[in-house]
């Protein structure tokens, strides 16, 4: 049942790969589709889910708290790992970022498949959390912690963000309960309609299978870590915290998909091993369809 319900999904990035390495329909459609998305349709999609979402429900509280737990404990962890075993900020920013770091469009697209609305909902306050808190610790990664003595400027690079802009305006809404009237949460809906699509199209399209021809055991280790160990540390931590239903399979979900490609654009910027990134991007897109599957039954979701 659950690789009935996954399978359209990666159908979907199968298609953008596919489409984009037959140049259809031109090169330069793929960037600027990733820009509508990620500044108009992805975030009308989040304040629309979140505008209604019950924020005040304690076992919100706890998902938000767990999600913060679960990615504070893994990066951690990894912190350590790096003491024993040295590595430049170059390499270790992708590391930590094929670790914490998650497909946005393919966790909202399983959740809203297997959970319907209520998994939205809980999505897209999970990411209200977490989108800020992973950004600011692949930034720290990445620049071997300068970015920490410069917290004004940190602030202002995460709150550039689109994304958690738009869950800041969601939830406000949420809490001030004005809703998004005059026909704006329709609109709002409509926009958030093609969104899902379009990122999984757009995830296909920056595939590059030829950056998994280089450090393949690192890959296979971190896409490990990454798509088995993250989520069974979720459900750990999500029943140590009472967390049942949506709120835990939401969790486990964000936990158990691959990391995110944005997360290859970030790395770039800062300057590190882009190509190590790429294919940690790569390696777990594919995997991740053995892999979702078969952790969610394991964990009890199938």
């Amino acid at each position: 049942m659950i690789f009935i319900t996954i399978w359209p999904l990666f159908a979907l990035i199968c298609l953008g790969y596919v489409m984009a390495r037959g140049g259809f329909p031109e090169p330069g459609f793929w960037p600027a589709a990733e820009r509508v998305n990620y500044f108009i349709l992805f975030p009308a999609l989040l304040v629309s889910s979140l505008s209604d979402a019950p924020v005040r429900d304690p076992a919100i509280l706890r998902l938000g708290l767990a999600v913060i737990v679960t990615i504070c404990l893994a990066a951690g962890t990894l912190a350590v790992v790096r003491r024993l075993t040295p590595m430049p900020a170059a390499r270790f920013g992708p590391s930590l970022q094929g670790v914490v770091r998650f497909n946005t469009y393919l966790g909202l697209a399983i959740t809203a498949s297997l959970g319907g609305p209520a998994g939205l909902e809980r999505a897209a306050v999970l990411l209200a959390v977490a989108v800020p808190l992973v950004n600011v610790l692949s930034i720290i990664a990445l620049t071997d912690a300068g970015a920490a003595r410069r917290p004004v400027a940190l602030l202002r690079m995460v709150l550039r963000n689109p994304l958690i802009l738009a869950c800041l305006a969601g939830i406000v809404i949420a809490l001030t309960g004005i809703g998004l009237p005059f026909g704006i949460g329709q609109f709002f809906a409509l926009l958030g309609q093609g969104s899902l699509p379009l990122g999984l199209l757009c995830v296909g399209a920056a595939l590059r299978p030829g950056a998994l021809r280089q450090d393949m055991g690192a890959l296979a280790g971190n896409g490990a870590v990454r798509l088995l160990g993250m989520p069974l540390l979720a459900a750990v931590i999500g029943r140590a915290m009472g967390l049942e239903g949506v709120e835990a399979l939401v969790l486990v979900v964000f936990c158990a998909i691959p990391t995110a490609p944005t997360a290859y654009v970030l790395t770039r910027q800062f300057g590190g091993d882009g190509t190590y990134m790429a294919g940690l991007v790569t390696a777990q897109t594919m995997a991740a369809v053995v892999t979702i599957p078969l952790v969610l039954l394991v964990i009890g979701y199938g």
